[in-house]
């Protein structure tokens, strides 16, 4: 007989959790807007992000997971806004992976969620180069407010703390591959 995961026991924690009452409304808007905030800042520091945007302007992505979605407009300057509850979307992707710890695995071992997409192509395949290769460079930004040398030491306990992450994601999710392999 298998011992259950601790990991089991929190995601059916989570599931209960997301299941009960509801984020208020403005709570929602906010946090999208801080997302917003942070993407933008994020797509400034790279011109050639902005400018595959700036071909798209005045389309609108729509990113649902589970009962979550944001839909983000393409501004004529190559940046993301909210977009209006009427605009429809031109692309729409969907995570199908309902568990947030199999994608907070996903995300510590580098790789995509998985998506369903629907919709524009070119719109998905400029998101797409996007993710593949925008980064932000938080040592950068935590420099400009505590200076170079303490904001690399940050940095690199942070790298260590990530790899640390991703090596037990890696282990933790290796032998639950096999067990499914051999008891189909």
């Amino acid at each position: 007989m298998a011992i259950p995961s601790p990991f089991s026991l929190l995601d059916g924690l989570f599931e209960r959790f997301a299941a009960g009452p509801q984020a208020p409304q403005w709570l929602v808007h906010e946090v999208q807007h801080r997302v917003v905030l942070l993407l933008n800042h994020v797509l400034m520091q790279e011109p050639e992000a902005m400018e595959r945007l700036v071909r798209q302007r005045g389309r609108v992505a729509q990113l649902r997971w589970r009962a979550y979605v944001l839909a983000l407009g393409v501004t004529p300057a190559g940046l993301l806004d909210l977009a209006s509850a009427q605009a429809e979307p031109d692309l729409h992707l969907e995570v199908t992976e309902t568990s947030p710890l199999a994608l907070a695995q996903t995300a510590l071992r580098g790789d995509k969620p998985p998506l369903r997409i629907e919709g524009d192509v070119q719109l998905a395949a400029e998101i797409n180069w996007l993710v593949d290769h925008v980064r932000w460079d938080l040592e950068d930004d935590l420099a400009h407010l505590i200076g170079d040398a303490p904001a690399h030491v940050v940095g690199d306990v942070a790298r260590r703390a990530a790899q640390a992450l991703r090596q037990f994601a890696a282990a933790r999710s290796a032998p639950a591959a096999a067990s499914s392999l051999t008891n189909p």
